[in-house]
């Protein structure tokens, strides 16, 4: 059984940043390409970046893209995600996910596994 962890939310104000952490346990971490997604309050879920199972491409929304940098350590088994130059229209529930490709994917229907979520919320 495959279980995500994230980290890292919290508040901050417009113009900072954050990094958000997402530990992974069971499963074979290092084959799967990894995701994260956003919810804000009264919409719906979005996708925000994506990252293959090497590291080597990354995929992102047009609204955080220049922002925000995904990677990931398949020896610690966490993706991360560095988000900077904040907006308050960036505050949502952020969710980790995996899937079972080993290529980038920004649809949340390609993802299997899904984390509980961690709180982003950023003044004006």
């Amino acid at each position: 059984q495959v279980q995500l962890v994230e980290s890292g939310g919290g508040l901050v104000q417009a113009g900072g940043s954050l990094r958000l952490s997402c530990a992974v346990s069971g499963g074979t971490f290092s084959s799967r390409s990894m995701g994260w997604f956003r919810q804000a309050p009264g919409k719906e879920r979005e996708f925000a970046a994506s990252i293959s199972w090497s590291g080597r491409t990354t995929s992102y929304a047009d609204s955080v893209k220049g922002r925000f940098t995904i990677s990931r350590d398949n020896g610690k088994k966490t993706v991360y995600l560095q988000m900077n130059s904040l907006k308050a229209e960036d505050t949502a529930a952020y969710y980790c996910a995996a899937t079972t490709r080993s290529e980038v994917a920004d649809l949340d229907s390609m993802y299997h596994y899904w984390g509980q979520g961690t709180q982003v919320t950023v003044s004006s």
